[in-house]
């Protein structure tokens, strides 16, 4: 069969693949029309870094030409072996890229070796029909995802919720969801759901879950994934990534597939299903693939609406929260929004002198004395809610503690705000183990920092310049 007169007569961009019948066998294009041959000549992007593609040459194994990827082998398979047409997309992240993929049996076979054409074309997002996926219920899941991520009041809530659909869907053990910040180095887990009984590691117990994530970027490539669920793809992660293969195998991962979520070309975080279904892998990594595309874009709205609270709740100059923060926090407690579980402390502490400062050294001299003390504060209070009430004042809401633990605290900062000469703080407050109200609290504590305050002055006169 002349395939090269075949396939030129394709005019969507297509070649031939040989497929060896046994499963995991080699895959070669044998034939390319001339859409093709340009494509692979000149590519969007190199298969590997600082690959030299050349001229094209026929029966050369496939990834010499496109990205190597288990699931184009699997569909290859499918297709040519199994005689079946598969079509689906393909998104390629790094350039927010769709393409159109088809894969069309050739009814030849040859010294153990079956055919399959290969078409892509490249489209807008806006011409996606999922009415086209390879079966209605893959259509109803992605349906089901965007109405639930639409038309939610709490995006963490839902997104919890999605990620236990999606568990269950792909039938597997573990899936998360886990947010990076680049720029900072940071991941964070946003959501997860695992099976009951679930042995598997979370990533989370690794002090390396920044750097193992960020791993899977040169993994995937320009791919839309990473799926491994074979022993050949295990052992093509231990060359390539020996790192992550290593966690693999401590973690109990049989199985894995797993998705960056981009937006805009920017990285938001990665979504992955571990120990899943390998029978029925192909409808779960389509699912995905349209899944992750719809969460993406209502990630990045979530991650956008928490910088800009995280902007408006924040002191620019502290770095710890701000009186709309703590005007916040107490309507919400007050109207039972939220619960402070007690028995909780409250603090209230005021730079002592902040106005002389100002006066005899300049604003700027101010601003570090207020750096210095919300950073002894946030030192004595770790991990507690700090606000700058207002100008030289703070409110700490310190929770999860004893009485005892908590007047500890107390005479640490006492102890660390007693020099006049450098940070000193006029210190009230409370330790509420009865039904005291939040606003009870913060009237007692108040008062109770200017009775030191007033203490203060009597000793210190010459710092009397300030403003009650």
């Amino acid at each position: 069969m002349d395939l090269q007169n075949f396939v030129d007569g394709f005019k969507t961009m297509a070649c031939v693949l040989s497929v060896e019948k046994k499963e995991g066998g080699e895959i070669r294009i044998v034939a390319g029309n001339k859409s093709f041959v340009e494509f692979v000549e000149y590519p969007l992007f190199a298969v590997k870094p600082g690959t030299v593609i050349g001229k094209f040459r026929k029966n050369h194994l496939y990834d010499k030409y496109l990205p190597k990827a288990a699931d184009f082998e699997a569909r290859c398979y499918q297709s040519a072996v199994l005689k079946k047409t598969i079509h689906t997309y393909l998104n390629l992240n790094v350039a927010d890229l769709w393409f159109n993929l088809l894969f069309l049996p050739v009814d030849y076979e040859e010294d153990g070796l079956c055919y399959c054409v290969f078409m892509n074309e490249k489209l807008p997002v806006d011409d996606i029909n999922t009415a086209t996926l390879s079966s209605m219920t893959i259509s109803n899941d992605v349906l089901k995802t965007c109405i639930k991520l639409r038309g939610t009041n709490n995006f963490e809530e839902t997104i919890n919720e999605v990620i236990q659909d999606i568990r269950v869907q792909c039938n597997a053990e573990k899936c998360s969801l886990l947010l990076v910040n680049q720029g900072e180095g940071t991941s964070t887990l946003l959501a997860s759901s695992s099976a009951k009984g679930s042995t598997i590691k979370p990533l989370t117990d690794y002090p390396n879950q920044y750097d193992i994530t960020m791993s899977w970027l040169d993994t995937i490539g320009e791919r839309d994934s990473i799926i491994i669920r074979t022993e050949k793809d295990f052992e093509y992660i231990k060359e390539v990534n020996y790192p992550w293969y290593q966690t693999l195998v401590e973690s109990g991962v049989k199985s894995i597939i797993v998705f960056p979520l981009r937006h805009n070309l920017q990285l938001l975080g990665f979504i992955w299903a571990t120990n899943f279904d390998t029978d029925n892998y192909s409808v779960i990594k389509e699912t995905l693939e349209f899944t992750t595309f719809f969460i993406s874009s209502e990630l990045a709205s979530y991650t956008m609406l928490k910088k800009l609270e995280h902007i408006s709740y924040t002191d620019i100059l502290s770095g710890v929260y701000n009186s709309n923060a703590m005007n916040s926090m107490v309507l919400d407690v007050v109207s039972r929004k939220a619960v402070i579980p007690r028995p909780y402390g409250v603090v209230f502490a005021d730079i002592n002198g902040l106005k002389k400062v100002n006066d005899e050294s300049g604003h700027q001299a101010g601003d570090l004395l207020i750096k210095k003390a919300a950073l002894v504060l946030q030192e004595v209070f770790l991990d507690q809610d700090i606000y700058r009430a207002g100008g030289d004042e703070f409110m700490i809401v310190v929770k999860g503690c004893d009485k005892e633990a908590f007047s500890e605290k107390i005479s640490e900062l006492k102890e660390r705000t007693s020099d006049p000469d450098n940070i000193s703080m006029s210190v009230g407050y409370i330790f509420n183990d009865s039904d005291l109200t939040i606003r009870d609290c913060l009237r007692i504590a108040d008062e109770e920092m200017y009775k030191d305050k007033d203490k203060f002055y009597e000793e210190h006169p010459e710092l009397e310049r300030r403003n009650r």
